[in-house]
C-alpha cells in the first residue's frame, strides 16, 4: 500500500488476470543460524503471454570476476567494503504493460469481479528483474554514476581526486571507494528511494563467505559444500589431492546411459559455482561438463562428490 503497487478495479471485459500465491523461506546467515523468517507475494509469472503480459526479460547482474577484481583493488588501496541489501527490490521498478493480478489470499474488495491493476512490478513476474534494474540504473545516472561498458552492473562515480564503485546483483549491493562522504550520502539517497540496510562490512555475499584477514580477504563456501555433501555425496568423506584420478579417461559413447540426466547436470551445476572459491575443481568440472547432453554412467561415477 506504502509503495501503491496496485489498485483494486473490477477486470476489464476481455482481460484475463495471473494468479498469485504465498511464498514462505527461511533466510540463515553464514554460519547456518536462523536469520529471518520471510513471507512474499509473488505472482505465477509462467501463465504470462509474451507480447501481451511482456516484451523483454533481459536484465545485468555483475560477473563474480568483477566481484573477484574490485576486492582485490578494495584490499590493494585499504578502502573499505559495505554490502548493502535493498527491501522488495522487485516492487520498485514500473511497469509500462496492462497486467492485472487476482487479489491475493487474504485481501478482500466490495467491487464485482475485483482484480488488482498493478502498477509496479511483483517477484514472479518475467520482466521483475528488468523493471528493476532500469529503476536502479536511472536513479543511480542522476547521482552522476555511469555503468562500466565491461560490466554493466558495476556503476562508477569519478571526482578529480576521488572514485566511488557500485556492484549490483538484482537487490545485493557491494559499495567501496575512497569517497566516504560520498558513500554516506549515497546510503541516504538509497535509503530514501528504496528502502535499504546496512549489512556493515561485507562478510556474505552470494553464498560466499568473505573472512577479513590482515592481508586481504580469504573467500570460501564451507556452507555450501556442506550442503553439497549432503545432498548428494558423503559429508564424512576424506579430501583427495586430485579432484578428479588421473588415470580415468572419459568418452562420449562409452558406457551405460545414465539414468538421471538430470541429476548430473544439477550437480555440475553447483560444481561450477563452486569454482568461484575453489579454481582446483576447473579442470575437473569443464571436463565433466562436455557430457551434459548425454552423461553415461562413468561420467557420473567421476564426479568429484
Amino acid at each position: 500500500m506504502k509503495n501503491i503497487t496496485w489498485e483494486i478495479v473490477s477486470l476489464p471485459i476481455g482481460k484475463r488476470p495471473i494468479a498469485c500465491k504465498w511464498v514462505y523461506k527461511t533466510k540463515l546467515k553464514a554460519d547456518g543460524s536462523l536469520e529471518r523468517l520471510k513471507a512474499r507475494l509473488v505472482v505465477k509469472g509462467f501463465t504470462q503471454k509474451p507480447g501481451i503480459d511482456y516484451n523483454e526479460t533481459f536484465s545485468p547482474v555483475v560477473k563474480l570476476t568483477t566481484i573477484r577484481a574490485l576486492l582485490v583493488v578494495a584490499v590493494k588501496k585499504q578502502w573499505g567494503l559495505h554490502q548493502l541489501d535493498v527491501n522488495n527490490a522487485f516492487l520498485h521498478g514500473d511497469l509500462h504493460e496492462e497486467i492485472y493480478m487476482t487479489l491475493p489470499p487474504g485481501v478482500t474488495s466490495s467491487l464485482p469481479q475485483a482484480v488488482c491493476r498493478l502498477q509496479k512490478s511483483l517477484y514472479g513476474l518475467k520482466q521483475a528483474s528488468r523493471q528493476w534494474y532500469s529503476k536502479l540504473a536511472e536513479v543511480l545516472y542522476t547521482r552522476g554514476y555511469r555503468h562500466s561498458s565491461n560490466d554493466y552492473s558495476l556503476f562508477y562515480k569519478k571526482g578529480s581526486q576521488s572514485v566511488v564503485f557500485l556492484a549490483v546483483y538484482v537487490d545485493d549491493i557491494l559499495l567501496t571507494g575512497d569517497d566516504d562522504i560520498e558513500m554516506t550520502a549515497l546510503k541516504a539517497y538509497l535509503d530514501k528511494t528504496f528502502k535499504i540496510k546496512d549489512l556493515g562490512p561485507i562478510h556474505y555475499f552470494l553464498g560466499i563467505e568473505a573472512l577479513l584477514t590482515t592481508i586481504g580477504f580469504i573467500l570460501t563456501q564451507w556452507r555450501f559444500v556442506k550442503e553439497l555433501l549432503q545432498e548428494f555425496g558423503d559429508p564424512q568423506a576424506t579430501p583427495v589431492t586430485y579432484p578428479l584420478d588421473l588415470a580415468t579417461k572419459l568418452h562420449i559413447d562409452e558406457g551405460e546411459p545414465f539414468s538421471n540426466p538430470t541429476l548430473y547436470r544439477k550437480i555440475i551445476g553447483k560444481l561450477n559455482f563452486l569454482t568461484n572459491t575453489r579454481p582446483d575443481l576447473v579442470f575437473a568440472v569443464q571436463h565433466l561438463c562436455q557430457f551434459m547432453q548425454s552423461p553415461r554412467l562413468p561420467h557420473y561415477q567421476a564426479v568429484p562428490v
